[in-house]
């Protein structure tokens, strides 16, 4: 199998390339390229911009007539990507560059424009140098003076960079960053205290309303225990003042028990409420068998002397027996006991 990709040709014995024809083609004849714009550029028939690099399906010619040292110069035809207007531009060998021909402008072309006058300005001074030899040492002169200028310029910013070089900034940045470390440490540190003296004072506060609330409490269950012990439950039957001071004292709890006691029973001070309350027990007859000697006697009086001696006897009694109020409360009974007697 003989191989597709091939460097030898087969030529025939009998092959004369002299008789092969030549194809007449025209100088001018133009070739379709693919290229991209070689600098920044706007159309002047719409304004729109064509930036560098932008890719166009371009023709190509070789101008007529027009040569630098022999070599040939090509010219482009591309169109406008808005509306397709024509633009041309050609090779410049001389200045290694692309020259603008029609259909747009060039933009940004500062840097041309100065290497232009810098190139014109040079031009100038060599022609004038060429016929005054007066010129050239005015020239040498100013070019020796702006030497000197440029020299001292340098050797002052060569010992501005000496004295800076001795300067040691990481150091004074370290030293920068450590003092603000310092700093928020002795914040952090404060803030701390702060915190802690706040907790302290209301922790001893509270400890102080306990301490209080709790030696209240005490002295308050000490002397219910005192009243408790000391009184008696008859105490409030008979004195009036003194039921007032244990009222007083004891709080609320046991005026509020007076108060009731009051508002059922009445005030003990005086006769005159407890007697609407109550009735006075009539005092009951004694009745006792009369012995055998003293029945004759008593059925024999026909007067009834005897009867009245056994209530004259009581009498004197209960007269003993009323002297406290705790006796006189006892010889007092409802109404209705009064009745069922």
């Amino acid at each position: 199998m003989s191989e597709r990709k091939v460097l030898n040709k087969y030529y025939p014995p009998d092959f004369d390339p002299s008789k092969i024809p030549k194809l007449k083609l025209p100088k001018d004849r133009q070739y379709v390229v693919r290229l991209m714009a070689p600098f920044n550029m706007r159309c002047k028939t719409c304004g729109e911009y064509i930036y560098k690099g932008k890719k166009f399906n371009a023709r190509k010619e070789t101008v007529q007539n027009e040569l630098y040292m022999g070599l040939p110069i090509f010219r482009f035809y591309i169109k406008c990507t808005r509306c397709l207007a024509e633009i041309t531009f050609k090779t410049d060998p001389e200045n290694t560059d692309y020259a603008m021909e029609h259909g747009a402008t060039r933009n940004f072309q500062a840097e041309k424009l100065i290497e232009e006058e810098e190139k014109r300005i040079q031009q100038e001074r060599d022609d004038e140098e060429l016929n005054n030899p007066m010129k050239v040492l005015e020239n040498r002169t100013k070019d020796s003076k702006l030497e000197m200028e440029v020299l001292e310029n340098l050797q002052e910013l060569k010992e501005l960079n000496q004295r800076q070089a001795q300067v040691d900034f990481e150091g004074m940045i370290d030293q920068y960053r450590e003092l603000e470390k310092r700093e928020r440490e002795r914040e952090k540190e404060e803030d701390e205290r702060e915190t802690k003296e706040m907790l302290e004072r209301v922790l001893i506060k509270r400890l102080r309303d306990s301490d209080s609330d709790s030696e209240h409490e005490e002295e308050s269950s000490s002397a219910q225990l005192k009243k408790s012990s000391t009184d008696k439950p008859t105490d409030i039957l008979t004195d009036e003042k003194p039921l007032e001071a244990q009222v007083a004292s004891a709080g609320g709890v046991k005026r509020a028990k007076v108060e009731s006691w009051e508002r059922s029973v009445g005030t003990l001070g005086g006769r005159g409420s407890l007697g609407s309350l109550v009735v006075r027990k009539k005092p009951a007859v004694p009745v006792s068998k009369p012995t055998a000697a003293v029945a004759p006697a008593a059925r024999t009086s026909p007067t009834g002397s005897t009867a009245s001696t056994a209530v004259n006897t009581s009498k004197p009694a209960a007269t003993q027996n009323g002297s406290s109020s705790l006796s006189l409360l006892g010889a007092y009974s409802d109404s209705d006991s009064n009745d069922s007697e």
